[in-house]
């Protein structure tokens, strides 16, 4: 049977209830996916109908197989089709582009949650609240959230054995008000998720309910004489109130709306959303679909109401520029003529116009030229004159330091798409090398760091980059085969004299031009971690003199050596001091042991 026959059978045997219809090419790949209130007319027409545009042409005529689902009904339809475009991408549909430079909230997915601002949208468990269109607003949000709740900001693991076994202290954020140290058991995890809870609420802009529900608890803590208990809500009570009546309120009594504006250009849909709670603004979206098959802006504004709302089991209001379909009696469409609802609808439209107006300021030139993002070109060339598998989006580089083969350290610096990390640079103590060996301390640290980056599951870099010639390269590469990472990271070095980059495996080095933007991000690179090394190495050494110094006085502990450094900054200066000098700072039996220690040296 030829393909054509075999496409014709399978249209001949399609139902004619509602669907969605799933396209593929020969090899399997999917290219399109639809939905129908008819699956064999829906399906029949792009191979009966001559007038498709040619993308749509195209489309059909790599059309090798096609599968379907049945549905009960179109709205069952067209939220299948939903779904399954976000989660399989296929090449003809519809991109959903939420602009990932828009700010969020981020409630992580661990115990004790902590709450954060953050650009970035990842599938990592965590809960994501926005994207915002105004920092200042997630900022805002954030800190009358935490006047309200004090929560943890710090990293620490805060899991049920850590906490039993008393690994942590409380730190500055409980002793200011900040946090409540559930790290030491101050505050139970059964209270924290309580407000972890009730931080949801305000995020989803439940403000009032939540308002309702802190009233009620405040009576039952004065019903109970718990006076102080009651007190604390009240002001919670009061905060709230403060926080609703700075929302941008449309009209009190207005009641909860879904609000969308929309438009479009040649090759992509904007649209904004907002969510109307008790006649306030307590949410907004921006949203960006790029266009594929000639899609109608009702398509697209129902793809973007579908996104946004889901499948809502209560009814639902939803004001819009222009009709469409959603197949629901739960979603009442309103398209607003007149007062406060038409104005919301406006204000969404200048919205999605100035949502329209940034994204062609930032894709265009001032000659209205496309741009190329400078990051994305700088990682590029690094791929391309680096002889590199991939984009190196993270790169970490390596630098050991030591002193005539004293208190030898090793610093690791990380770039993230061409630029400094430095949340994430390390610094090591060396624990196996003997006097000063650089190979066996670059085998060391490589090893140290990679092996605990596989057994904490983090990602591991694009590239390596260690700091000296192919002695060094060697001794890293001997860690990176013994971790079974060769094909896993790629690994080069820099030697200062001629900056040259050695390769493993290959004795001949590549020159780089001396302007070459790929060579100054290494140099850059590789001066950071001799700068970031060097530092570390200088204060281990000044903590090593000082202690030679100092704590060897019996009698004298680092409390007292701490008074005495502050007051004369050294110690030379605590050497020649006298005798009433010293005793201001210590007291007369202290500074008689250290006056004494120093003049028997001197004797």
């Amino acid at each position: 049977m030829t393909e054509a026959n075999s496409l014709q059978q399978i249209i001949k045997n399609l139902p004619k209830n509602p669907g969605v219809y799933r396209y593929y090419d020969k090899e399997g790949n999917l290219l399109y996916i639809g939905k129908a209130k008819n699956l064999k007319n829906r399906v029949a027409s792009y191979f009966v109908n001559k007038d498709h545009t040619y993308r749509i042409q195209l489309m059909v005529r790599k059309i090798h197989n096609i599968e379907y689902s049945i549905v009960p009904t179109e709205k069952d339809a067209l939220l299948l089709e939903n779904a399954l475009i976000k989660e399989l991408q296929p090449k003809y549909n519809i991109s959903l582009k939420d602009d990932k430079t828009y700010p969020y909230i981020k409630i992580n997915n661990e115990p004790f949650p902590r709450i954060y601002f953050t650009r970035k949208y990842e599938e990592d468990g965590a809960e994501y609240f926005g994207p915002y269109t105004s920092v200042q607003r997630v900022r805002s949000i954030l800190e009358f959230v935490k006047k309200l709740y004090p929560i943890r900001s710090c990293s620490l693991s805060l899991t049920e054995k850590n906490i039993k076994a008393k690994k942590f202290k409380v730190c500055l954020e409980y002793h200011i008000g900040n946090c409540l140290a559930p790290c030491v058991g101050f505050q139970s995890k059964e209270n924290y998720d309580n407000n972890i809870e009730q931080i949801r609420k305000i995020l989803k802009g439940r403000l009032h309910e939540l308002r309702t529900a802190l009233k009620q608890e405040m009576l039952e803590h004065a019903e109970n004489l718990e006076f102080e208990k009651a007190a604390a809500l009240k002001n919670k009570i009061q905060f709230l109130k403060e926080y609703i009546s700075d929302a941008t309120v449309v009209h009190p009594g207005l009641g909860n709306f879904h609000v969308f504006g929309f438009t479009e250009d040649e090759k992509k849909a904007y649209i904004n959303y907002l969510y109307v709670y008790e006649g306030a603004i307590v949410q907004t979206k921006a949203i960006t679909l790029q266009k594929n098959l000639e899609e109608t802006k009702e398509e697209l504004l129902q793809f973007a109401v579908i996104d946004t709302i889901g499948n809502t089991e209560q009814k639902q209001s939803i004001l819009l520029p222009f009709e469409i379909e959603l197949y629901t009696e739960l979603m009442e469409i309103q398209i607003p003529k007149i007062g406060d609802k038409k104005n919301l609808v406006e204000l969404a439209q200048r919205n999605a116009l100035y949502q329209k107006q940034k994204g062609k300021e930032q894709s265009t030139d001032k000659h209205g030229k496309a741009k190329v993002d400078s990051t994305t070109r700088i990682l590029q060339l690094m791929k391309d004159e680096l002889r590199l598998k991939e984009l190196p989006k993270h790169i970490e580089c390596f630098d050991n330091s030591n002193f005539q083969g004293t208190n030898a350290v090793s610093a690791c610096v990380v770039f993230k798409n061409a630029k400094p990390s430095k949340k994430d640079y390390r610094h090591f103590n060396v624990k196996t090398v003997v006097d000063a060996n650089d190979f066996d301390t670059m085998k060391e640290v490589v090893y140290r760091r990679y092996h605990r980056m596989i057994l904490e599951n983090e990602p591991l870099p694009n590239l390596v980059i260690i700091d000296g010639g192919k002695g060094q390269l060697s001794a890293a590469m001997q860690s990176i085969l013994n971790l079974k990472l060769e094909n896993e990271i790629q690994v080069i070095s820099i030697a200062k004299r001629l900056e040259e980059i050695y390769y493993p495996n290959d004795s001949i080095p590549l020159h780089l031009n001396r302007k070459s933007e790929t060579l100054k991000v290494i140099q850059q690179l590789r001066n950071e971690a001799h700068r970031f090394g060097i530092t570390f190495h200088r204060k281990k050494r000044a903590n090593n003199t000082l202690k030679t110094a100092l704590n060897d006085i019996k009698g004298i502990g680092e409390k007292i050596t701490g008074t005495l450094l502050q007051q004369f900054g050294s110690v030379k200066n605590i050497e020649n001091a006298t005798l009433e000098q010293l005793e201001k700072c210590i007291g007369k039996s202290k500074a008689n042991i250290v006056f004494n220690y120093f003049q028997k040296i001197k004797e």
